[in-house]
C-alpha cells in the first residue's frame, strides 16, 4: 500500500518538465509545477489568410528522442490526427509533421519552419516548455498554437491549451456538490507544487459554484506526513462541519494511504463524502480500495471516448496513447472553422462560444487560452464507476 511514495517522486520531476505523468506517458490531470514564461505577440493572434480551400496545418511531436515512449505518443498524435481528417468531410487539410525530439529549441526551430511551409495553425506540441518556445516563435508571425499540455502556465497570447486544467474539473465538481447540497467544502492537498495548483483551483471553483470552504488541511507528501496529519485533518474536518472533502491526491501519489488513513479516522464511506479532483478509476485497481467507496469524480463522457478507443484500435492495430485524442480535438476544432467560411484559424474563432465536438465530448477554447471541456460526474460505487451526472452536449447553460 506504501509503495505509492516513491512512483509519486517520480512524478514529480516528470511533472516539473511537461505537464505529463511517470515515463512522460499519461496526460497529468493532477497538476504541474514550473511556470513558463508567457509567450508574447498578445492575445489576438488573427491567423494567415487561408487559401484555395485547403488548411495546412503542422503537427509538432516528440519523434526523434531516441526514446521508445516518445516515438509512441508522436505515432499516436499522427494516427489521431489522421482519423479526424478522414471524418472531415468536405474540408481539406494539409497535415504536416514536424519532429521536435521533445526539446524547446527543436520546437522554436520546427515552429518557424513549418510557418515558413505555410502552416496556418500549429498543433502541438506536448511539453510544456517547448509548446511556450513554438508560441514565442509563432507570435511574431500571428500564428496560433494548440499545444496539447495541460499547464495554465503556458496559456495565453497565441497558445491555447487541449489538456484537461484543474480550473475546470474543480468547477464542474464544485457546481455539482453545490447542488446536492455538500455546500460546506473542506479542501485536503499535499504540499507540493501540484497540490497548491489543486488547492487554488478549488478554491475558486467552490466560490463560484456558491459554496463555502470551511477548512483547508495538508500534508507532507511523503508517508509519515500523511499518517501524521490525518488525526489533525478529520478533527478540523468535524469542528467546522464540512459536508465534503475535496481532495487533491492522485492515485499514483497520496490517495491510497489518505483515502485510508481518513477512513481510519472516521471520515470514510457512510459519514463523509470525498470528492476527487483526478480520475480515480485509473488504474482500475484504485476502485477497490475501501477508502474511496462512494466518492465523486469527473471524467470525460466515457462512452464516447470508447468509441474513438475502437476506432483507432481497428485502425492501427493498437490502442491509442491516453492523449491522443488531443490531436483529434485540435483537427476537429480547425476543421469545424473551415467548414463555417472562417478565412483564418483566428483567435476571436478559436475562442468560439459554442465550442466544438471532440473525442471526449464537448470543448471551448477561452480567451486567456485555458480550455472548458463537458465533463460527467462518476460515483465510486462497490468497486465499479457508476455515472451520476452525465455529461453535457452543448454549453448551452454550461460553463465556469
Amino acid at each position: 500500500m506504501l509503495s505509492f511514495l516513491s512512483t509519486a517522486r517520480k512524478s514529480l520531476a516528470t511533472i516539473v518538465r511537461a505537464g505529463i505523468t511517470p515515463a512522460r506517458s499519461l496526460l497529468v490531470i493532477s497538476g504541474m509545477a514550473l511556470a513558463a514564461c508567457q509567450p508574447g505577440g498578445g492575445g489576438n493572434a488573427t491567423g494567415p489568410a487561408i487559401g484555395n480551400g485547403t488548411v495546412q496545418v503542422a503537427l509538432l511531436v516528440p519523434g526523434g528522442s531516441g526514446q521508445a515512449s516518445d516515438e509512441l505518443l508522436a505515432r499516436s498524435l499522427q494516427n489521431a490526427a489522421q482519423l479526424a481528417i478522414a471524418d472531415l468531410g468536405g474540408v481539406k487539410i494539409d497535415l504536416r509533421v514536424y519532429n521536435t525530439a521533445g526539446q524547446p529549441a527543436n520546437a522554436q526551430a520546427m515552429a518557424i519552419k513549418a510557418i515558413d511551409e505555410g502552416a496556418k495553425v500549429i498543433l502541438g506540441p506536448v511539453f510544456a516548455q517547448e509548446a511556450n518556445a513554438a508560441g514565442v516563435a509563432a507570435a511574431a508571425r500571428g500564428v496560433n498554437v494548440l499545444a496539447f499540455s495541460n499547464n495554465p502556465d503556458i496559456a495565453g497570447g497565441n497558445v491555447f491549451i487541449l489538456g484537461p486544467t484543474f480550473q475546470n474539473t474543480a468547477a464542474r465538481l464544485a457546481g455539482y456538490s453545490v447542488s446536492k447540497g455538500k455546500r460546506r467544502i473542506m479542501i485536503v492537498h499535499d504540499q507540493n507544487a501540484a497540490g497548491e495548483l489543486g488547492r487554488a483551483a478549488i478554491q475558486q471553483g467552490v466560490a463560484r459554484a456558491g459554496g463555502s470552504v470551511v477548512a483547508v488541511g495538508s500534508y507532507e507528501f511523503s508517508q509519515n506526513g500523511v499518517v501524521s496529519a490525518a488525526p489533525t485533518i478529520a478533527a478540523s474536518a468535524r469542528t467546522n462541519k464540512a459536508d465534503a472533502l475535496f481532495l487533491t491526491a492522485d492515485t499514483a501519489g497520496a490517495l491510497p494511504l489518505i483515502s485510508q488513513m481518513l477512513n481510519d479516522n472516521g471520515m470514510g464511506p457512510g459519514t463523509t463524502q470525498f470528492i476527487g479532483l483526478t480520475r480515480w478509476d485509473i488504474p482500475a485497481a484504485t476502485l477497490s480500495l475501501p477508502g474511496v467507496q462512494g466518492a465523486w469524480f469527473a471524467m470525460p463522457d466515457p462512452a464516447l471516448y470508447q468509441q474513438f478507443q475502437a476506432r483507432y484500435q481497428s485502425s492501427f492495430g493498437e490502442a491509442p496513447h491516453p492523449i491522443a485524442g488531443l490531436a483529434y480535438d485540435g483537427i476537429a476544432a480547425v476543421g469545424a472553422l473551415a467548414k463555417q467560411g472562417n478565412a483564418s484559424i483566428s483567435s476571436a474563432a478559436l475562442t468560439q462560444g459554442a465550442g466544438f465536438a471532440g473525442v471526449s465530448g464537448i470543448f471551448r477554447l477561452r480567451a486567456d487560452g485555458q480550455n472548458e471541456r463537458g465533463l460527467a460526474i462518476a460515483q465510486i460505487q462497490g468497486g465499479q464507476v457508476v455515472l451520476i451526472d452525465p455529461a453535457p452536449r452543448s454549453f448551452g447553460g454550461f460553463g465556469f
